[in-house]
């Protein structure tokens, strides 16, 4: 029976039903929520020692970390959203992982910069926004600070910190009035958490706001850019199927998203009294009415 351990679990264990694997019978599958660095790392111990024959690490770099100082031999899936285990140094080769690593790697930090040319494409005329942030997503917002000026951009930080719940109404009216009529969110699992308030915030304040993935663009964002989140996770459960079936990580190359989706939410956009030109209705992969 193959015991494994992963977050958002719901999209990974539809894709291996459709495998073969049943909750109970031939699978375990074990989930432990955590918030910070210290839950993190006590996690994964604990999962190790409780014998998960596999970890899916999941969305930020203290995932990966923790789960890499708690084992050296259990398989680990990776699934980098939102940091770049490359930069990091946890990957050296995409074709030859390392030890008991393998998994998908989103190349988020690169994404960072190309949605803030998106939106400069679109709206030529853009001069000031605003960026949310926490601790997990800093290297999206460095690379987006250094991007910015090329594209004629001034962006102010919102750094929402560490502590729970993210106070983002105050945030948001930290930065200066002109740098509020747009605002890009960072992605990290808090913020993609919390897609439903930043949603109602930004409808609140008549923002138009850019986000990574289209899970929040249909809570009521306005755009999005990014590869999909649910075959990124179906897509890790065919490494767990490998890997249970006798696979080695290490005979597994790590996979990147080919396909990225921007899309569109219109009534937000008529919501907000933002006109939207035809070229970025035309650019766009779907359009939400």
């Amino acid at each position: 029976m193959a015991r494994i351990r992963a977050g958002r679990a719901a999209d990974a264990k539809q894709r291996l039903a459709e495998l073969g694997y049943q909750q109970g019978s031939n699978l375990a599958f074990e989930f432990i929520q955590a918030t910070n660095t210290e839950e993190f790392a006590r996690g994964n111990r604990e999962l190790v020692t409780r014998g998960v024959d596999i970890l899916i690490a999941v969305g930020a770099e203290i995932a990966l970390k923790t789960a890499l100082e708690a084992t050296s031999t259990v398989p680990i899936v990776m699934l980098a959203i939102d940091y770049d285990p490359i930069a990091l140094g946890y990957v050296t080769s995409l074709a030859r992982p390392p030890r008991n690593l393998t998994g998908i790697l989103l190349q988020q930090i690169e994404l960072t910069t190309k949605r803030l040319q998106v939106v400069k494409d679109a709206f030529p005329e853009l001069r000031a926004a605003s960026v949310f942030w926490d601790w997990i997503s800093a290297d999206q917002w460095k690379a987006a600070q250094s991007a910015a000026p090329t594209l004629g951009l001034q962006l102010f930080g919102c750094d929402l910190g560490e502590q729970q719940p993210y106070d983002y109404e105050k945030a948001l009216a930290e930065a200066p009035s002109d740098h509020r009529g747009w605002l890009f969110v960072m992605t990290s699992p808090f913020l993609f958490r919390d897609r439903v308030r930043l949603a109602q915030l930004t409808l609140q304040h008549r923002t138009a706001s850019v986000f990574a993935f289209r899970e929040w663009v249909d809570a009521g964002g306005l755009l999005s850019y990014g590869p999909s989140i649910i075959g990124m996770f179906r897509g890790a459960a065919e490494y767990v199927d490998r890997i249970a079936r006798g696979a080695r990580p290490s005979e597994l190359p790590i996979e990147q998203p080919t396909k990225f989706e921007f899309v569109l939410n219109l009534k937000t956009a008529k919501a907000i009294d933002l006109a939207t030109p035809t070229a970025l209705l035309l650019r766009a992969d779907e359009v939400i009415e």
